[in-house]
């Protein structure tokens, strides 16, 4: 297996501008960034400042230096959830993912040798959640699609999605999931615990919901994958798995196969911030089921992109090298790395 290759499956990017959206779609709701100084900016929702971000959020010169610097030889960019926009109305969603899905190609034709790219959809509404994802990878040449956990409130295994999922199933795209819009925020007010114990939990539950509902039964085929090293979900399998061994009549309502069946149909990616979190991983999953993930640029992320994974002790060169860059290549249905220039 070819060595020192990295591939960053979980990164983030937004254009530098977009049109003022609250004008636009006439309500308010909507990111737009706040330039107030060079290389900064704030991220602002009717005039309240969610984050402040740098310029290698958006200039992609800026992002290849620091590729370089950690050794990325390429990465996978995905919008920021914050741009997802599921409580608008569709057709205004649907206008801002085609926006949003334009700046991520034309980026990556830029770059090609550099960058993939993961689309955002209006997933609000299901059937055209599935146009625009057959648009991308037809047209765009994406190889998938990044989606939030739920969707208002829905959870990813409702019959309601199905029109998504089995457009994905039959475009052979990768979904990777991500946690957002987390159950409890009410709760979480203080110490970012949203991002701390809310995102964990959030994405434990997606996964949950995707293997409780069959939806895994119905789509054989499909390629699915879930941020953070897949939350809680992951620690808590035990549990999952004796409650739905000790109540099936509550759990396996849907599905009756064991949720420990799907430990090799999912993906997840590597960002547990723990070395024996993530060999733990290694021997649940395999390190076929793996990803190298950064959440670049972001501060919870990995600040040196593949570190983590070259640091375990007790996993071979071989698995080291599937993580790096391997299980990306076949999460995104790629056929070989691209020669970087």
């Amino acid at each position: 297996m070819e060595k020192k290759r990295k591939i960053d499956l979980h990164t983030h990017i937004l254009p530098r501008d977009w049109p003022i959206l609250k004008d636009k779609y006439g309500y308010g709701g909507w990111l737009q960034l706040d330039h107030y100084k060079p290389c900064c900016a704030k991220m602002v929702v009717d005039g309240k400042v969610f984050r402040e971000i740098r310029e290698n959020c958006w200039d992609p010169d800026v992002r290849l230096i620091d590729c370089d610097l950690a050794g990325v030889t390429q990465q996978v960019l995905s919008t920021v959830p914050v741009m997802f926009s599921y409580w608008a109305k569709a057709a205004d969603t649907n206008d801002l993912s085609r926006y949003l899905n334009d700046h991520l190609a034309q980026t990556i034709q830029k770059y090609p040798n550099r960058f993939h790219g993961l689309c955002t959809v209006p997933l609000q509404d299901a059937d055209l959640a599935a146009r625009e994802l057959e648009r991308c990878v037809k047209q765009l040449g994406l190889p998938g699609v990044q989606i939030g956990s739920n969707v208002n409130g829905i959870n990813l295994g409702d019959p309601s999605l199905a029109p998504f999922f089995d457009a994905a199933h039959e475009l052979d795209a990768a979904i990777f999931v991500h946690p957002w819009d987390m159950l409890g925020s009410e709760r979480m007010s203080k110490y970012w615990l949203p991002w701390l114990v809310g995102m964990p939990a959030e994405t434990a539950l997606a996964i949950c919901s995707v293997i409780f509902s069959g939806l895994l039964e119905r789509l054989p085929r499909l390629r699915i994958g879930f941020a953070h090293g897949g939350g809680a979900f992951p620690f808590t399998i035990g549990r999952i798995d004796h409650g739905f061994q000790a109540r099936p009549d509550l759990c396996a309502v849907d599905n009756d196969v064991s949720p420990r069946q799907y430990l090799k149909r999912i993906y997840v990616d590597s960002l547990v911030h723990d070395s024996d979190s993530l060999g733990f991983l290694v021997q649940q999953h395999g390190a076929d089921r793996i990803a190298l993930g950064s959440d670049y640029p972001f501060p919870l992320g990995e600040q040196e992109p593949g570190s983590l994974i070259e640091s375990l002790d007790g996993v071979s060169d071989d698995d080291k090298d599937r993580m790096l860059w391997g299980t990306a290549m076949e999460f995104l249905g790629l056929n070989k790395p691209a020669e970087v220039k």
